[in-house]
C-alpha cells in the first residue's frame, strides 16, 4: 500500500492493486482502473449503505463490506475518459472521528503513515468548517494521532 500527500487539494490518497481512494468529512471516492475503450454498459455497480460491489464484463473487480455505513441512495458511479471508475459514497458519520482506517473490512487498509495523514486531513477540514474566516493556508497541524491527537498550537501565531 502506497499513499501520496498532494499538497494542493489536501487529499491523502492511499493506493491500492485496482487504484486508489481517499476521504473528506461527508465522502469516501473511490477510482478504478479499467481497461482503455470500457464502456458504461459493461459495468455493473452495486451501492449499499454497507456493501459495494464493481463488475467489469461479469468479473469482479472490487467487492466487500464498507469500512462503515454510507447513505446508500447517494452513492455515485462515472466512467471517466472510459478507462477509470470513480465512486464516490456519502459517510453516514460525517465528523473528523469517522477516519476510515480502510475501504472495505479488513482489505484495502490504508498504512500507519497514510492514516495519519488522513486524520490530520479531516480535522483540518472540520476547522476550516467551523470557522470559515480563517486562513488556514499556513496552519500546521503537528502529532501522531494514533499516540493522542493533535497539537494545535500553532494555529493563530
Amino acid at each position: 500500500m502506497s499513499g501520496s500527500f498532494e499538497e494542493r487539494s489536501g487529499v491523502v490518497w492511499c493506493g491500492t492493486p485496482w487504484g486508489r481512494w481517499y476521504q473528506t468529512l461527508d465522502e469516501v471516492v473511490v477510482e478504478v482502473r479499467v481497461p482503455p475503450g470500457t464502456r458504461a454498459q459493461d459495468i455493473r455497480c452495486g451501492l449499499h449503505s454497507r456493501h459495494l460491489a464493481l463488475r467489469l464484463n461479469g468479473r469482479h473487480i472490487l467487492q466487500g463490506k464498507l469500512f462503515d455505513s454510507t447513505i446508500a441512495d447517494e452513492g455515485t458511479w462515472t466512467l471517466e475518459d472510459r478507462k477509470m471508475v470513480r465512486i464516490v459514497l456519502t459517510k453516514t458519520k460525517r465528523d473528523a472521528g469517522n477516519c476510515w482506517s480502510s475501504l472495505l473490512e479488513n482489505e484495502y487498509v490504508a498504512d500507519p503513515w497514510v492514516q495519519d495523514q488522513m486524520q490530520k486531513k479531516l480535522t483540518l477540514e472540520r476547522f476550516q468548517n467551523e470557522n470559515p474566516g480563517f486562513d488556514f493556508s499556513g496552519a500546521e497541524i503537528s502529532g501522531n494521532y494514533s499516540k493522542g491527537g493533535p497539537d494545535f498550537s500553532s494555529l493563530g501565531k
